[in-house]
C-alpha cells in the first residue's frame, strides 16, 4: 500500500483528501503546516506528497526541493499564474494542479506519478536519511551533532538506552520502563533537537495510526518523568506548548 503525505492547512480540504484517497486504498498522513510536513517527512518514508503552497510556518515553495529528492510531489494550489507553476516545477515538483479540482483527476495524476516513481529510494526501513545524519550499523538514523550512538546503545547527556535489551540508565541508575515508554525515549534521543507532535510519538511507539486522545501521550510522558525524578534528569524532556515534546 502506498503512503501519501497530505500537506494542506485547510482542515476540511485535508480531511476530504484523506478520506477520498483512503477509500481508494492509500495510507495517508496529514500535515496542517509547512513545519509539521517537514518534520513528518524527516521521520517517515512517503511514496508521494500532496503539497499546498500557502501554508503557515514553512511555505510549500520552500519544501518542494526537499521533498522531491525522495518522493514525487504534486502541488495543489490556488495560485494559477504561469510564473508560480514554472517556479515550483523548476524547483522539482512533478505535477501542478490548480484549485478547485476534481478528485478523480487528482487520483489519476497520483497513479501516473506512482507508476513513474523509481523502484529504489534512499530509505532505511520506514525512515528517510536526511543530510547531516548518519546511519548506525543497525540502520538507525543518528544526528551526529547531538548525541553519541554506539552499536548497541544510545547515549544522551546522562542517559543511556540499549535498544537490544530495552534497558535504560540515567545518571548511573537503572530505570524500569514499559515498552511504550522506552520507544518514546528512543524516538526523542535519536533526534534530540527536534520537536515531535503527539501523533508522531504515538505512531512510532505504538506502531499504528494515531486515534487516541491527547492525554495518552501526556500520561506516558508524565510517568517517564516520575521515573527519572530520582536521577535528576527528568527535566531533559521539554514540553513545547502547542507542538509536542523534545529533549533539551
Amino acid at each position: 500500500m502506498k503512503h501519501i503525505l497530505i500537506a494542506e492547512d485547510d482542515a476540511d480540504n485535508n480531511t476530504m483528501l484523506k478520506e477520498y484517497l483512503e477509500s481508494h486504498g492509500y495510507i495517508c498522513t496529514q500535515a496542517f503546516s509547512g513545519s509539521e510536513a517537514k518534520l513528518l517527512f524527516s521521520m517517515k518514508s512517503f511514496d508521494l506528497v500532496l503539497l499546498d503552497l500557502m501554508m503557515p510556518g514553512i511555505t510549500g515553495e520552500e519544501l518542494v526541493p526537499l521533498f522531491s529528492q525522495t518522493a514525487p510531489v504534486i502541488v495543489l494550489s490556488a495560485k494559477s499564474g504561469l510564473d508560480s507553476k514554472v517556479d515550483v516545477l523548476s524547483a522539482g515538483a512533478n505535477d501542478y494542479l490548480c484549485k478547485p479540482f476534481d478528485l478523480p483527476e487528482l487520483l489519476v495524476r497520483i497513479q501516473v506519478q506512482l507508476r513513474r516513481a523509481p523502484k529504489t529510494a534512499l530509505r532505511k526501513g520506514d525512515e528517510t536519511q536526511q543530510v547531516g545524519q548518519t546511519a548506525a550499523p543497525d540502520g538507525r538514523i543518528q544526528d551526529e551533532t547531538s548525541f553519541r550512538g554506539h552499536e548497541n546503545e544510545y547515549s544522551y547527556r546522562q542517559w543511556t538506552l540499549n535498544p537490544d535489551t530495552m534497558e535504560m540508565t540515567a545518571a548511573g541508575k537503572e530505570i524500569s520502563l514499559t515498552r511504550h515508554e522506552f520507544l518514546i525515549l528512543e524516538l526523542l534521543i535519536r533526534n534530540p533537537r527536534r520537536v515531535f507532535s503527539k501523533q508522531m510519538i504515538y505512531e512510532y511507539a505504538w506502531g499504528e495510526e494515531y486515534l487516541a486522545e491527547d492525554k495518552t501521550i501526556n500520561v506516558h510522558i508524565s510517568n517517564i518523568r516520575a521515573k527519572l525524578k530520582d536521577s535528576k534528569t527528568d527535566s531533559y524532556i521539554q514540553t513545547v506548548w502547542g507542538m509536542g515534546f523534545k529533549l533539551c
